[in-house]
Formats: C-alpha cells, structure tokens, sequence
C-alpha cells in the first residue's frame, strides 16, 4: 500500500518507538529516455537527462545548507545535518535512482527540509523524465510524490517540504512547484542562503 499525496496535501510522520522515527528514505526515480521513437527520441538519447537530488536543510539551532551532489555537499545521516545523499545518479539508469536519508531519530534538531530536484544536464523536459519521489519510513505506507504538473523551461523543482511539529512528528506537504534555480527556490522559501555558480 501506498498514499499518493496530492499537491497541498499535508501528512504526519510519528515516530512508533522511543527512539524516534528512524531513517527517512527519500528516493528520486526517473526516466532517462523517451517512451517512444521518433522526432522526440534525440531529446534524451546519448547523454540522457541528468536528474539531481538534493535539499535544503534548516535545522534548530539556526545553522542552514544544502544537501547534494553538486558541490559535493553529500551530508552526513549521524553528524549535522542528520541527512545524507547515497551518490549521484548521472544517467536515470540505476535501479535504485538517487536517494536521500534523513535521520528521524534525530528529529528535536532538525526544524525543516525542503526537497528538490533539479536538471544539470539535459533537456528542461519534465514529463518526458516521468520523475516520481517516494517518502519511506519505518512502520507506516510509502508516501508517493508525482510530478503531476509540468514546466518545460524552469530547471529546478521544489518537491517535498518537511516540518518538525513537535519534535515527535514531520509533516510533509507536496510542493510541486518549478524555479528557475538554486536562488529563487532558497528565496521561495525564505530560506536566505548565499549562492554561486558551481559544478560537479
């Protein structure tokens, strides 16, 4: 079973044990390649669409940042920021697609996260990268995340926004929403991080 979450739609995470919530899979999967042959078929082909993964993360104590692979921000899941990027698919290929985790038994110093993804390479087509995000955590149904609406020419995608309630449970809310970049996410969400250009 899973729930599809609808955009706006906000869900609780609970921790089911005295230790908290335990670990939060984010997984990011996505199709490299056209459904189908023909005049589309060279806008993924060769080089493929690379999808990136990643967050922004603030947590109780002020201190703010970024978890992904650009930069080489990869996080740690048992040291600030509690959350961690597994690697960095470049192609769609990988079975497994990219995943974020977040430590949930850490929850009391984490205040939010919001979830990203964004185009590095390859065409700015979203439904043709079918992308889908799904929420795992221990004891309870995956949370399922389609990007349902599309933009063809902003490269970022603000996905998935987790806030600490009550240092016990994380809502989550589908976001949904495209930007042209890093910067006006961060300002979206008055986030108030400095950004630059950089590469991976």
């Amino acid at each position: 079973m899973a729930i599809n979450l609808q955009k706006g739609q906000k869900v609780s995470l609970k921790k089911s044990s005295s230790t908290g919530l335990g670990e939060i899979l984010v997984n990011l999967n996505w199709n490299a390649k056209p459904k189908k042959k023909g005049l589309l078929s060279g806008l993924f082909a060769g080089s493929g669409i690379d999808l990136d993964l990643g967050c922004l993360f603030e947590l109780k104590d002020g201190s703010k940042g970024t978890v992904q692979a650009l930069g080489n921000a990869f996080g740690a899941l048992n040291r600030p920021p509690y959350i961690a990027l597994d690697g960095d698919d470049r192609t769609g290929a990988a079975v497994a697609g990219e995943n974020l985790r977040i430590n949930g038994n850490e929850i009391a110093k984490i205040k939010r996260i919001l979830v990203y993804t964004f185009i590095y390479e390859g065409v700015a087509n979203w439904q043709q990268a079918d992308a889908t995000v799904t929420l795992k955590y221990p004891g309870a149904e995956d949370l399922i995340v389609k990007m349902d609406t599309f933009n063809s020419s902003n490269r970022m995608c603000g996905l998935v926004l987790l806030e600490n309630e009550n240092d016990e449970t994380f809502s989550v809310e589908k976001i949904v929403q495209f930007y042209q970049g890093h910067q006006d996410l961060d300002q979206a969400f008055h986030w108030g991080l400095r950004w630059k250009a950089g590469r991976k």
